[in-house]
């Protein structure tokens, strides 16, 4: 056995050199040398069998497969479970879910510690995980209606707007009133509505779609300016109502000006940022109680909400503890970005609507939307313009430096974004070919914030990680508004505690642990607390836990405090529990889970979604 190199450096190491290395200075007393590692003997054998190819299922095979799984006892008819009846449920045999309750009684995991996260009736009867801690019997829970248990969350999706939108049925009537002046329409638009808007207009459909696409295609090619489309002054005064007769009226003296609407004070308000798979609603849950004052939801793509797709409008869900909340969307288009605004405005409660344009994900990136708005300032200027003029309630704005380094800076458009419609831009202080790589540019958007207007609100983004990475941006340029915490409030969400009390807190591994638990009692309401719901609840636990593993308590460093882009070392912590946090090794994390939600299932596995942050060495090279 041996213990690499590198680790014993790091004991040698002075505390200078460590920090430019960018390591945590740890002090030596907790330092340990790396997990010793048998090596591993050359293989003798010179032949191998050749790897098992996974027979390629048909999509009818694997839809007759998943029909089989929810008929099978572990998957046992929600209103038999909530009732204990099985005449309850009112498709009889034709239900698609078992209605065996002894079955699944059977085969039903052992009820895990603690209290059920429900009051009584719990909406998950016979099924829930903590069944024995139930004070009323089901026939009692049976008068519960299944979807009041969530009566704190908003923002869910209704059944009869999700089956308009699976029919491209519903209509957009105050974004194609922006719309249509200035040529954005787009392909989008659906044949019923063209052929109205022809039948008033006298023109034939064909020629209406040749027009709308030709001018379409302007748009995005053509960086000039559109000849037909009428002048942002002109359209920002039109507003749209429906009479009772279906027709579309302007009144261009009704219409909330942008400069008239309502606006939000981000100024030293403490703002979560939107963080995609961590940044659920337990976690936003979490940070509220820690401080946060802002939270927005997870990026959600605009044309999945206008397809009614439930996963995507589950990131708009809203708990009633977050008092300043807003959601992010993503789109590539005008058209598209507007009506899924103004559908937004018309099913949700949300008091500000955020447009990502900083998002650096290829997959995001190579559809147009994300940091490659950056590099089309007329399509950019067009979709704030086209959603502004659309809804009512404010749009900010979240951007990277640039897309290339140098070329294309937001700096070049941060004076006209507020004439554009944007109450207020975030700034992450990094270009989409940086991605995460080097350290953020706050000098520039220094610059940024000097050159915008005093109307227009920037928020600045990039490793804040500590008390005095706020100060130091909060002194170094009054005019900002305010700082967005990401990624620093993944690793310690109590981050909104330090600042709000001015101080370094050095957090127990018992506090720590006391988070992780009213996480998972939050996940439980909002995921459910049958074995689907704890095992969602336990899966995002340990997305968390790939990030929570980096932070370094407080009263283990030599130079306080700790930087975000800096990589701990091994080290022993105060006590087991806080060893045991510090592990990067995903069985550890799986440990910790285990503690909070029971043993997991048999051939559980778990890799993090974002493979950048490290996880178990040993089986991951």
């Amino acid at each position: 056995m041996e213990v690499t190199a590198g680790r014993k450096a790091v004991i040698d190491m002075s505390v200078e050199e460590l920090v430019a290395k960018a390591i945590v200075p740890v002090k030596k007393e907790f330092l340990c040398p790396a997990p010793t590692r048998l090596n591993t003997p050359p293989t003798t054998t010179t032949t191998s069998a050749p790897p098992v190819s996974k027979e390629k299922k048909s999509k009818r095979q694997i839809k007759r497969e998943r029909n089989q799984e929810k008929q099978s006892t572990r998957n046992l008819c929600p209103m038999v479970a909530k009732t204990g009846r099985v005449d309850s449920c009112s498709y009889k045999d034709k239900c698609r879910l078992s209605h065996d309750i002894q079955a699944f009684k059977a085969q039903k995991p052992a009820d895990l510690e603690g209290k059920c996260p429900f009051d009584s009736p719990c909406p998950y009867g016979l099924a829930c995980r903590f069944l024995g801690t139930h004070t009323t019997d089901t026939d009692t829970a049976a008068t519960a209606t299944s979807n009041e248990h969530n009566n704190s969350e908003v923002n869910a999706l209704k059944k009869d707007v999700q089956k308009l939108l699976w029919k491209n049925k519903m209509e957009f009537p105050k974004a194609d009133a922006i719309l249509k002046p200035l040529g954005l329409m787009g392909p989008a638009k659906s044949k019923k509505t063209l052929e109205a808007d022809n039948k008033e207009e006298g023109h034939t459909v064909s020629n209406q779609n040749d027009c709308c696409s030709e001018v379409y295609e302007k748009v995005e090619d053509d960086p000039r300016p559109l000849k037909r489309g009428k002048s942002n002054d002109e359209t920002s005064d039109l507003i749209t109502e429906t009479n009772g007769e279906g027709h579309i009226e302007s009144d261009k003296s009704l219409k909330v000006h942008p400069r008239e609407r309502k606006l939000i004070d981000f100024r030293d308000k403490l703002y979560l940022a939107p963080l995609t798979t961590v940044g659920n609603l337990p976690f936003r849950r979490v940070c509220k109680g820690l401080g946060a004052d802002i939270t927005c939801g997870e990026m959600a793509m605009c044309t999945n909400l206008i397809q009614g797709q439930a996963a995507e409008w589950a990131l708009l869900r809203r708990h009633a503890s977050e008092d300043l909340f807003g959601v992010q969307i993503c789109g590539a288009y005008p058209d598209t970005v507007a009506r899924a605004a103004e559908l937004i405005e018309r099913e949700c409660r949300v008091d500000f609507i955020d447009i990502n344009m900083g998002c650096p994900i290829d997959l995001v990136v190579n559809k147009g939307a994300g940091s490659a708005l950056l590099s089309k300032p007329m399509r950019m200027k067009n979709l704030i313009h086209a959603v502004s003029s659309t809804v009512d309630i404010p749009i900010t704005i979240k951007a990277r430096t640039s897309y290339y380094e140098g070329r294309s800076r937001i700096d070049s458009v941060i004076a006209d974004v507020w004439e554009w419609g944007a109450s207020a831009v975030t700034i992450h202080g990094r270009s989409r070919q940086q991605r995460y790589t080097k350290q953020p540019d706050w000098e520039y958007v220094y610059e940024c914030t000097r050159k915008a207007p005093d109307t227009l609100q920037v928020i600045g983004n990039g490793d804040i990680f500590s008390l005095s990475d706020w100060k130091k941006h909060k002194s170094n340029c009054p005019q900002l508004s305010s700082c967005m915490i990401a990624r620093g409030a993944l690793v310690k969400p109590w981050i909104f505690t330090e600042i709000k009390e001015q101080r370094d807190w050095d957090i127990s591994s018992g506090e720590r642990l006391n988070i992780l638990k009213d996480y998972v009692r939050f996940g439980l309401h909002h995921w459910g607390s049958d074995t689907k719901g704890v095992e969602t609840t336990r899966h995002f636990l340990l997305e968390w836990l790939s990030y929570t593993y980096r932070y370094v308590p407080v009263g283990l460093l030599e130079v306080v405090p700790q930087r975000l882009n800096s990589r701990p070392p091994a080290y022993f912590g105060r006590d087991d529990l806080e060893t045991l946090m510090a592990s990067e090794s995903a069985a550890d994390w799986i440990k910790i889970s285990e503690m909070l939600l029971g043993k997991v299932p048999d051939g559980f596995t778990f890799s993090p979604k974002h493979k950048s942050n490290a996880f178990d060495k040993a089986e991951n090279g």
